[in-house]
Parts: structure tokens; sequence; C-alpha cells
């Protein structure tokens, strides 16, 4: 990664910032949503996912959930269309499945999903992972600009723990890690 030292009014520079913010483990988990077709006679929509660390609980009463998504990604602009999305938590042996979502400019997802054992959420009609530690299924209740982030905040419709025993995958220091058990 190219350096840059950046520096903001605040006297923080990226470098600076990206670096404090590499020592906060996350958990890895796979956004998904289900673009509807162009025309009601045309081809099927087609299923989009990303990889995402930027997750979190907000809410127990109402069951809200947000994920920070990068500002004029597809899956940005597909949830400013689309109020219904899903998340399946990876488990740590769904790492392969997180480097794929997470590769930049890439085309189309229509590839990314092709091999992958999913089932299809039955109120967002998004994929949810089979072995995922857990599965849930959103419907956006807000949408935030936060610099060149769009922090959305989901209610959750669904919730279910498909493989609630196996480890987590985290994401560490730049790179996706095994807790130890």
């Amino acid at each position: 990664m190219p350096i840059d030292s950046t520096l903001h009014p605040e006297g923080v520079s990226n470098d600076e910032f990206r670096a404090a913010m590499s020592r906060l483990a996350a958990g890895v988990c796979l956004i998904t949503a289900h673009e509807n077709p162009l025309t009601p006679d045309g081809p099927g929509g087609e299923d989009v996912g990303m990889t995402a660390t930027a997750f979190m609980s907000v809410s127990l009463d109402p069951p809200l959930v947000l994920v920070s998504l990068r500002e004029g990604s597809r899956m940005d602009d597909l949830l400013a269309e689309q109020p219904l999305w899903a998340v399946s938590v990876l488990a740590d042996h769904q790492v392969q499945v997180a480097g794929r979502f997470s590769m930049k400019n890439r085309i189309s997802d229509r590839l990314l999903f092709a091999d992958l054992p999913y089932v299809r959420g039955e109120v967002s009609g998004a994929p949810l992972l089979k072995g995922a530690l857990a599965t849930l299924e959103c419907r956006t209740e807000n949408r935030v600009e936060a610099g060149d982030h769009t922090l959305v905040v989901g209610r959750v419709l669904t919730s279910a723990t498909p493989s609630p025993d196996s480890p987590p995958l985290a994401y560490f220091r730049g790179r996706y890690r095994h807790l130890a058990g």
C-alpha cells in the first residue's frame, strides 16, 4: 500500500489513523442484497455481496445493526435503492469467501456466488451463507453520510445461527486471523 502521509487539520495523517485502527480486531461479515431486474420481462436480477468488518449491533429494542459502506461502492448504490439486505457472520473456515468479496473494481458478482453454498433469505431474497456463524435479514431504517462512507442502520427482520459452534473469522492488522480456542 502506498504511503499516505496526508495530514488532516486535526493533526492526524491517513497512515497514522490507518495504523491505529488496524489494532482493533473485528469480526468479518458478508453483506448481501438482491438487485431487482431492470425491467419486469428482462433477465433476472443479480446478487451483490461485499466483505465488511465495520458491522455492529446498535440496539436490542428494536433490533438494529449498522454497517459502514464505502461511499459510491456498488453496495452503497444498491442499498440506496433496495431497502432489504442480509448479513452472514463468517466462520474461520470461510476466509476464502471474505477474500473473494473484498476485491475492488470487479464488474460482476455472479461468478463470486457461483460455487458458494447458500440459501435465499425468505424476507430479503438475498443470499445467506450456509455454515455462517449467524445470519440476519435487515431492512434499512436510516442512512447517514459520514466522511467517505455511508452508515446504514438496518432493522433486523430475521435471525438464525446455522453454525453457532464454529470459531469466528477475525480481521486484525490488515489480515484475516483465526482465534485460538
